[in-house]
């Protein structure tokens, strides 16, 4: 493994430690009618993206690296409609960065790292999706 791709997993961890925090303090702090409507799903989201974290951490161990644990900057809003629209932000990051770890896991030709964020990706788009729906209503 180059140290280009050691570097972005750890990236991705960070992000994913990052996220996971915030969206669950998100799903604690969020107020009102619209902290009742987005509660629940952004702790679901908080869950995957530990898991994510997981996953990660655990590919980069069996490629004989050691895994950061350090969260990357978290933010958590003030109110529902801010905390969406740092969410969604979050999201394109997450997307750009995963797409970019495809692209080098395949040219350094790690099939199951490329596949193990193939999946992630999918999941990132699921949650920008929900994120970028709750802002045009």
């Amino acid at each position: 493994m180059s140290g280009k791709l050691k570097e972005l997993l750890n990236r991705a961890i960070a992000r994913e430690l990052q996220v996971s925090i915030q969206y669950m303090w998100q799903s604690v702090e969020a107020k009102g009618f619209e902290g009742e409507v987005i509660r629940d799903q952004i702790r679901k989201i908080a869950i995957t993206e530990m898991t994510h974290a997981e996953s990660i951490a655990k590919r980069l161990v069996y490629l004989g690296e050691r895994p950061t644990t350090k969260p990357s900057k978290i933010t958590v809003g003030e109110n529902a409609k801010e905390m969406m629209e740092i969410d969604k932000k979050a999201e394109e990051e997450a997307i750009e960065l995963y797409k970019e770890i495809i692209k080098t896991a395949v040219e350094e030709g790690d099939v199951t790292t490329a596949k193990l964020f193939e999946d992630i990706l999918r999941d990132e788009e699921d949650h920008h999706e929900f994120f970028s729906s709750l802002l045009e209503s």
